[in-house]
Parts: C-alpha cells; sequence; structure tokens
C-alpha cells in the first residue's frame, strides 16, 4: 500500500495535497475497488464545496462509489483526462489521477500518512 507522507487522507479513502490543493482517491481505494474503467466529475472550476460533498463518482468491474471533497473550499481545477482514462486511478492514484484541486481548504482535521495506515490496518483485520 502505498501511502505518501506529505498528503492527508480521510476516513473515506481521499488524498488531499494541502501544498497543491489537489485531491484524489487513495491507493487503498483503488486496490478496493479493483480495475477503474468509468470516472465522472461532478463539479466545475468556480464551485463552492463543502466538506463532505460528492465531487467524482467512480465505477469498477467490481463496485461504483463516490469521492467526496474533504475540504472546504473553490474548486480551482477539475482533472478533465481523467474521465478519457479512468485506469490512470490504478496505476498513478497520487500523481496523473488527482480528481480535482481546491482553493482555501483546511487540512487540520485529516489523518497524516501513519494514522491513514493504522486505520487502513483495522479495517483489513
Amino acid at each position: 500500500m502505498n501511502i505518501p507522507s506529505n498528503l492527508k487522507y480521510s476516513k473515506t479513502d481521499e488524498w488531499f495535497d494541502p501544498a497543491t490543493g489537489a485531491m484524489g482517491l487513495t491507493d487503498y481505494a483503488q486496490g478496493q475497488l479493483s480495475d477503474i474503467v468509468f470516472v465522472e466529475i461532478l463539479v466545475e472550476a468556480g464551485d463552492q464545496l463543502e466538506a463532505g460533498m460528492p465531487v467524482a463518482s467512480v465505477e469498477s468491474v467490481k463496485a461504483a462509489a463516490e469521492s467526496y471533497a474533504i475540504v472546504g473550499g473553490t474548486v480551482a481545477a477539475v482533472n478533465e483526462g481523467l474521465s478519457d482514462s479512468p485506469e490512470t486511478l490504478n496505476s498513478d492514484p497520487y500523481g496523473a489521477s488527482w480528481i480535482i484541486k481546491i482553493e482555501g481548504g483546511d487540512a487540520s482535521g485529516l489523518m497524516d500518512a501513519g494514522a491513514y495506515i493504522k486505520y487502513c490496518e483495522e479495517r483489513d483485520h
């Protein structure tokens, strides 16, 4: 399981990069979903978000899932290429497959990498 230490994490398996505002699905989430075949981003640049609002719908060969904003703020950018290449979520969950970028997001209520690893391990047992 790949959990970069510079990111913040939620119990709904999204990550947030406080330095860039990027947000996406964790490696743990994509591993649980398996082969991702469809991504629909539900917000647009300029939208105001509150934590907990749905930002994307993700479908795999096993299941469908929603991705939620884990911080509030303004949508600064949307990863338009993700809909055309949803499989990048499986190979590069923390790089090319960011879902949105959020301006003004407060990561203080999110888990650090160590806490997220412990949380994932507890769910696996």
